[in-house]
This record gives structure tokens, sequence and C-alpha cells, in this order.
């Protein structure tokens, strides 16, 4: 470590970026490196075109990819484990079971535990005798009820689940469908899991994060799901045009550079922090499925589009299953795209309908 800042350009701050995140020309090899390297897969429901932890891995992987191989990772193989809504290397398992014993942070919900503490035992013992079982399958006997607004059913046995995943007494086994499946930790987990202190877990985790960004702030503003910053892990940097230092991991620095066109997730860890990807590649973004049609500029689901060490635009288009069909709505290009990147992006547009298994129609359909 070195007290010097390390001066980038803004070309060599988005390429740190890009490789970090495993999208050069040379792709890696199986789910398993994926993984390793960006340290989780987000699981959103939305699938407009596909789930999004299956377009992170298909943009890296290509169709080598199927769906097929995370499920039997998660649920056969257990190289990799479900935690709040985010998949993540088995090898990692120590880092978010730290400091377990003394969740749930809050007082109301640790209040709310210690008045169901019945309740819990009877969930435990449940799971042991019947487990694996989705949370319907699992009877309400909680003496207090969770404050509920009541959008949603069944709301004490999903609270006590969630609080017994954080506390490392329950695990997710497996999904039907979208529905998580629970059991005993200890039926999931394997018995040699290695669990640091809560400090050296979260100096590990801004490591881990760090690697897979490869350019970060030290300090930002809080993100659902995962973090964005990385405290002081790795070597202070300035980038040449961008206000405010970064944090940038060492290992991406004076790297030959590859580049190559990929369709991304809108949940893609590279455009993920809307800040950075402005910061660092000019890309104006937003998540538009919860606009009204009239107000959207890109799409319902646009797929940011990246060329070389460019967000140069967002590709609107949709998936229908029953017809068999990836229907190509608009290219927007945020830059007026050359002959060669129009080729590139035509070729990731079938390789994702071959993927897919569909045709691909509509009017920005790849000639």
């Amino acid at each position: 470590m070195t007290n010097r800042v390390l001066e980038l350009s803004a070309r060599e701050a988005r390429r740190i970026a890009v490789a970090a995140q495993l999208l050069e020309n040379e792709r890696p090899v199986g789910l398993a490196a994926v993984t390793d390297r960006l340290a989780m897969l987000q699981l959103d429901p939305t699938a407009a075109v596909a789930p999004s932890a299956d377009l992170v891995a298909w943009s890296r992987l290509g169709s080598s990819y199927q769906p097929t191989d995370l499920k039997r990772a998660l649920e056969v193989d257990r190289t990799l484990f479900e935690f709040n809504a985010v998949v993540r290397p088995i090898a990692d398992l120590g880092l978010y079971l730290a400091g377990a014993s003394d969740r749930p942070s809050y007082e109301r919900s640790r209040s709310w535990l210690r008045d169901n503490d019945r309740f819990r035992r009877d969930i435990l013992a449940l799971l042991g005798d019947a487990g694996p079982l989705v949370s319907r399958d699992i009877p309400d006997t909680a003496v207090v009820a969770w404050p509920s607004s009541g959008w949603t059913a069944n709301r004490n046995v999903t609270q006590m689940l969630e609080i017994l995943l954080a506390r490392g007494e329950v695990a997710v086994s497996g999904r039907v469908g979208r529905e998580r499946v629970w059991d005993l930790a200890s039926r999931v987990y394997p018995d040699d899991v290695a669990i640091p202190t809560v400090a050296e877990a979260e100096r590990r985790k801004n490591e881990r994060r760090l690697s897979a960004l490869g350019i970060a702030r030290a300090t930002a503003r809080k993100m659902p799901v995962e973090p964005i910053d990385v405290g002081e892990t790795g070597v202070a940097a300035a980038v040449d045009g961008v206000k405010g230092e970064w944090r940038v991991d060492p290992a991406y620095v004076d790297q030959p550079f590859v580049g190559r066109a990929a369709l991304l997730s809108p949940f893609d860890r590279l455009v993920h922090d809307r800040g950075r990807a402005e910061e660092l590649f000019g890309f104006e973004y937003t998540l538009e499925m919860y606009k009204p049609e009239a107000k959207r500029r890109w799409g319902y689901y646009a797929l940011p589009i990246l060329y070389l060490d460019r967000l140069v635009g967002k590709l609107d288009a949709s998936v229908d299953r029953t017809s068999g069909v990836l229907t190509v709505h608009a290219v927007h290009e945020d830059v007026t795209f050359s002959n060669r990147m129009k080729a590139a992006v035509r070729g990731e547009i079938r390789d994702l309908a071959d993927w897919l298994e569909v045709d691909v129609v509509g009017a920005g359909r790849p000639a």
C-alpha cells in the first residue's frame, strides 16, 4: 500500500471497470469462474427477456451457459448459496454469517423475536422433521403478530424465516418457481464454514467488492441489495475529468485490454450504480418498468449496450415464450453507431435469441 494517488485517464478507468466485470473479449470458462469474480448474482423476478442472474451469466459466458447450471450449483453441488435474494460463492458464506447471532439489529425486530421464541422453535422443529418446505406449508404460531400493512399474506412466517436466515439458523435450500424452499442451515451449509470476526468480514467483503468492480468510491450512498463503496481497500486514484478520489484494484492497472460488444442486465454490476456509470462512462440510465408507457424513453426493461470500453446505447426488447419470439422494439443509440458497432450489436441480439431458443422479430431486428 502506498500514499501515491494513481492518475488514470477516463479510458483507463472504464477499461478497469469492464475488465473487472469479465466483459473483455476473452470469455471466462464456467459459471464458477464468473461467480467467483463477480462475488454475487442478484436474483430479480422480472423476466421481460430473461431473469437478471441468467442474463449476467450469459453476457459473460455466452450460450455455453444454461439456467440449469445455476440451479444445479445452488441445489445439488452447493457451490453457491442464496442469501437475501443474492447468489454468492459458498467460499464467501462465512463473511455473511459473521455476527449472525447478534441479528436482527433493530430493537423492534429483536423484541418481536423474543416474544415469539416458541414460534421460532416451532419452525425449526418442523423443518427438522419435515423439511425442506415452502413458507405456505409452515403454520403461523406467532403469539405477537408482525406489524404489517396487509400487502402480503403469511407475514409472520416469512418475517420469522427472514430473521432466521440472517441468524444462520435456516437456509434457502432451493426454489420451486419463484418460491423459496427452506430448510435447516445445518442441512444446506457445509459443516466446516470458517466465520471471521465482523470487522474482518467487512474488510474482506470490501476487498471482494473492489475486485469485482475494479474501481469504486471509498464511501458512497447506501444502495439496496449490495453496497457500492469499498472502504480503504486497493489504491487511491484520480480519474481525469471526474471529481473526487476513487479506489482501484491494482491487479487491473496497466493490463492489456481487448473489448467486445455485450448486452447487459439492468441490474448488471457494471451499470447498477447509475452515478458511477454516468461519471465514468457518461451513460444515463433509468429502469423504466415502473413508469407509464408514454413516459418511457428507452423501454420497459431496456438492456444497456456495451461496446469495447463504452456504454453506447440501450436495447428495448422483450420475449414471448408462448410464441417463441424475441421482439426488438428499438435499438437506442446514445452515440451514432459505426457499421462495425451495428454488426457487433446485431450479432449479440442473434446470440441472445439463439440462447433463448426463440426467433427475432421487430423493426429493430438484425438483418
